[in-house]
């Protein structure tokens, strides 16, 4: 690669150790992710023990919908992963150059877009949501908060998005501990000394969002290396913007149809009233931790397979999955023992309420024990990602999760006998059984399919 092309932070995931260089990749990723979580978990202990069990059911119930209304353009920041690291791996600087211009344009005009509907339509989606009347009020509040903050959310997600494909994960972490710092100090001022309550967390949020947007434009901007960011060459370049679309509209999409499911659960959790919906909002952020530590191999696997890939390396494609798979399954176990033994604990952190303790150790013990299913599914989809294919994916995990879930509510959950909060929680490992058994075999034909092209090219 020429030097226009590497950066002091870039990694070439094309040779090496594919152990190594994923540990080193997936750690300051993770790290990041926790430390995120850890901000957004302080976030929900100051409205749950300064601010009541409604303003932390009204923030719990915002959830679902705040992914469902972000994810379709989140998932197009997959495009931009996969394309700038298909060609840095390739070695193409100009077409890298590109894709960072095209992508950050992208993210401005996403982010103007779901400012604006997330304000407008917040009250009717939450009435569509049988968000309870005594928590509607303030999750309007909040929601409408938190979407005055979307365009630092795509430019930070975009930004980062550009710097993971090049290996660059390391100040991503230091982004978002100097954000997540700022956010917790403001939440302490905004709820516990000026009593603003959810207003006063989603603000702190929002002004958090911007800090780390902030810091990547930085970033992109002083970087020497392909991935520099020029405000005067921000344009939409047609034919790259085509490429993330391509990629990574099925990816927000399938995001999108996941939340929709999603939506429909928590509709279900919201019809057992508060208790529940604080227990579940509890438990949920909890589960984050153990998410956002699988998910960093998750896009690991993304990154590792598009450079690979770019760069003709089919040799190491198997490895680069099994030992997604396997660092994955790891974390995913650890994570679930410590769930299962310090359950009563962690969501004590939460709240006072011991009604509100026992709703969400139910969950978490539940979903906990089988997340690392969960884990394994996202590296296989990212992998297929990585390799260029992301329709594929996309329609396994509709049928897959979505309308399984879907089924599940309307056939099982409906019945009386089956009417209970447990039966909706034992809808996510089942879901996750089934999937990812199909999107191994789907990635196996795939990588055949990829390397016998491949050999016709070169014959």
């Amino acid at each position: 690669m020429g030097n226009t092309l590497s950066g002091k932070y870039s990694m070439d995931m094309c040779t090496g150790s594919v152990l190594k260089k994923m540990l080193r990749f997936a750690l300051p990723l993770m790290l990041s992710g926790i430390l995120q979580l850890l901000f957004n978990a302080a976030d929900i202990i100051v409205v749950g023990n300064f601010a009541g069990d409604e303003s932390l059911a009204a923030v719990g119930a915002t959830t679902t919908l705040i992914n469902l209304m972000t994810n379709l353009f989140i998932g197009l920041s997959v495009g931009v992963n996969v394309l700038t690291a298909n060609y840095f791996g390739a070695g193409k600087a100009d077409e890298v150059k590109a894709t960072v211009h095209t992508a950050m344009s992208l993210s401005v005009i996403s982010g103007v877009f779901l400012t604006v509907v997330g304000i407008v339509f917040a009250p009717s989606i939450l009435h569509l949501m049988k968000v309870p009347d005594d928590v509607i009020g303030l999750s309007v509040i909040y929601l409408r908060t938190y979407f005055a903050g979307m365009i630092a959310v795509m430019v930070y997600n975009f930004g980062s998005a550009v710097l993971r494909a090049v290996g660059d994960t390391r100040r991503s972490l230091y982004f978002l501990t100097a954000s997540g710092v700022v956010n917790v100090v403001l939440n302490l001022i905004f709820v516990i000394v000026f009593r603003w309550g959810v207003f006063g967390v989603g603000l702190a949020t929002a002004i958090s969002q911007a800090v780390s947007a902030a810091l990547v434009v930085i970033t992109l901007m002083k970087e020497k290396s392909a991935i520099r960011l020029s405000l005067s060459r921000l344009r939409i370049d047609r034919h790259k913007l085509l490429r993330i679309v391509q990629i990574g509209l099925p990816a927000g999409l399938q995001g999108m149809l996941f939340s929709i499911s999603n939506l429909l659960i928590q509709s279900s959790v919201n019809s057992f009233g508060k208790i529940i919906i604080a227990g579940n909002s509890a438990s949920a952020n909890v589960e984050g931790f153990a998410f956002t530590a699988m998910n960093a191999f998750h896009q690991g696997a993304v990154a590792f397979m598009g450079q690979n890939k770019g760069a003709g390396r089919y040799d190491r494609l198997g490895k680069v999955l099994s030992t997604s798979l396997a660092y994955v399954f790891a974390t995913g176990l650890i994570f679930a023992v410590i769930y299962n033994v310090f359950s009563y604990e962690l969501i004590d952190l939460y709240t006072n309420s011991d009604e509100v303790i026992s709703a969400g150790v139910t969950r978490l013990t539940i979903i906990a024990t089988a997340y690392f299913l969960a884990g394994m599914m996202d590296v296989v989809v990212g992998a297929i990602r990585g390799l260029g294919y992301s329709v594929v994916p996309m329609i396994v995990s509709v049928f897959g999760i979505c309308i399984f879930r879907v089924f599940w509510i309307f056939c099982i959950f409906s019945q009386e006998a089956y009417h209970t909060i447990e039966s909706i929680y034992f809808s996510y490992p089942v879901s996750w059984i089934l999937t990812l058994s199909v999107q191994l075999l789907c990635y196996f034909y795939i990588k055949i399919k990829v390397i016998d092209k491949k050999r016709k090219i070169t014959r």
